[in-house]
């Protein structure tokens, strides 16, 4: 494993602390939040009794296979607790996420949380978002069109591949990944680009994290509430 896995799966593995015996929780999408949905599913293996809801079909996947019992959201209404990863984090705790491909189920599920708790190494804290290309997702149907409004405000978008096609999110959409330059006002922009016809969700959370458990070679840090 290499240096950056390491960090990843401490902070992984620090941010499964929060978690509570009878606790309804969302599970995350990407490389930090592997580890821990594996440390979740030692935990159940030791007695421990929750229920999640997956952020995607890789997570289910993941989380099926390490015993981890699944619901939707017809058997609750709100979850406990949802651990995620980042592709920035601000001082603020705004977030730039997405670059997994499923920010749509991740906002939802973050949306529908008591708390969020985020994971990621030290390379993903910033001062200001927008070093990273923000993910937009979009309806297939003309999205050249949708592509030409963003263009409009001064974003240059391009579409996420995945192999020679465009990359298709788990709910059918396509994803824009878009060059901002620095995102001085985050709402702001989150709410220009929502309003634009064919676009579904930007990869902008806005003061959603609560917590963010950050790893780096000096240990873990956490910024914001105490897990």
């Amino acid at each position: 494993m290499n240096r950056s896995d390491q960090l990843k799966k401490i902070a992984g593995e620090k941010a499964a602390e929060g978690i509570r015996d009878g606790m309804t929780i969302g599970l995350g999408t990407g490389s930090t939040v592997y580890f821990t949905i594996m440390r979740v599913g030692e935990l159940v293996k030791d007695g421990l009794r929750v229920r999640a809801i997956p952020t995607s079909r890789q997570t289910e996947k993941l989380a099926l296979e390490n015993g981890i019992e699944l619901c939707t959201f017809a058997d609750v209404e709100r979850l406990d607790l949802t651990i995620d990863g980042a592709d920035e984090i601000n001082p603020q705790l705004d977030l730039i996420k997405g670059g997994g491909g499923a920010l749509l189920w991740e906002k939802l599920v973050a949306a529908s949380s008591d708390r969020l708790i985020v994971v990621a190494d030290e390379s993903k804290c910033v001062e200001t978002l927008g070093m990273f290309p923000l993910p937009v997702e979009i309806v297939p149907f003309a999205w050249q069109t949708t592509a030409r409004r963003i263009e409009k405000l001064n974003i240059e978008p391009s579409m996420r591949m995945g192999g020679a096609q465009p990359f298709v999110t788990d709910n059918g959409n396509y994803i824009l990944d878009c060059c901002c330059g620095s995102i001085d006002n985050p709402a702001e922009l989150h709410n220009n680009l929502k309003v634009l016809t064919g676009v579904v969700e930007t990869g902008l959370f806005i003061g959603m994290a609560k917590t963010a458990v950050i790893a780096g070679e000096s240990g873990i840090r956490i910024l914001g509430e105490d897990i």
